[in-house]
């Protein structure tokens, strides 16, 4: 097992080179593998630019969205996020048969690196970034299966996991799910999402404040309770206080809410302890996303 599902699209270094010099030769410069995840991998260009490519097939689409809406987000947000400064097409001819982009490099570092209990520095920040991204978001906003939704669409897979004997307090979990799916869903119109916002997609500033927000291959409208859900992703029992506090002053938030983001945590964490290997560090994170589903 790894950290995330094999790739799907060859992409590499020098595929990237090829890619860049070959539609935007004005930025053309070295390249180097910044970062590879599940969905797709990051590749530093030069000193001030990032190229992002999809490395799955179920990317590309993904990368579309991006590509039509963050560059709109981006201006009425209060951290930078990679909106795209240039498109790249799909060149069958070079070997890679879907649309990439060149965005900024953004300086931080991952909090996924950095303890939960040394995270609560973030927790201002990151209820700000949330308070301006949920908004109403239009009827052409991206679509997404996978978050957003209704907590009774994800049912049958948590349970399946509970059942399966590789959770660790199962027992204690599915009474945290019970709790979740019972309770009143989102009646609002559908708000703006980042979908996947936990720690490895916050980066932080040397004091532990939120630099930027990365990765919105999982952008879509919903539920905000998705997005609340990084209160036990991102944070430990103290950083959670200080985030739902944060939440709290700049838009009242309902107990109902809470109690889904509670489960949307529990399928999050539930689903990564599915794929990764339990020593790597996305696994290390998914258990430790449960422990704090059970804190509360």
């Amino acid at each position: 097992m790894t950290d995330g599902p094999p790739a799907e699209l060859h992409v590499d270094e020098a595929l990237v080179a090829r890619l860049v010099a070959s539609q935007h030769p004005d930025l053309a410069g070295d390249v180097h593998l910044a970062a590879s995840g599940w969905d797709n991998a990051m590749f530093r260009l030069g000193t001030r630019w990032a190229v992002r490519t999809p490395r799955r097939a179920v990317a590309i689409g993904l990368m579309r969205n991006e590509q039509r809406w963050l560059g709109e987000l981006a201006t009425r947000l209060p951290v930078p996020i990679p909106a795209p400064l240039r498109i790249g097409r799909p060149d069958p001819a070079l070997g890679y048969e879907a649309p990439w982009s060149i965005v900024p490099w953004l300086d931080g570092r991952s909090a996924l690196d950095v303890p939960a209990a040394e995270r609560s520095d973030a927790a201002a920040g990151l209820a700000a970034f949330l308070a301006a991204l949920a908004i109403p978001a239009p009827h052409d906003a991206p679509a997404n299966r996978y978050r957003g939704v209704p907590l009774a669409a994800r049912d049958a897979e948590v349970r399946a996991r509970l059942a399966s004997g590789a959770l660790p307090d199962a027992q204690r979990l599915e009474q945290v799910w019970e709790r979740a799916v019972a309770a009143p869903g989102w009646s609002g119109p559908p708000l703006w999402l980042h979908g996947d916002l936990h720690p490895a997609n916050l980066l932080l500033r040397p004091t532990g404040e939120l630099a930027a927000v990365v990765d919105f291959g999982d952008l879509t409208a919903g539920d905000p309770s998705t997005d609340l859900a990084t209160a036990w992703l991102t944070f430990d029992a103290r950083g959670r206080r200080s985030f739902r506090a944060e939440v709290e002053r700049r838009r009242p938030t309902d107990a109902a809410t809470w109690d889904r983001a509670r489960g949307w945590a529990l399928v999050i964490g539930s689903a990564v302890l599915g794929v990764a290997d339990p020593e790597s560090r996305f696994g290390r994170f998914g258990a430790d996303v449960l422990s704090q589903v059970l804190v509360d």
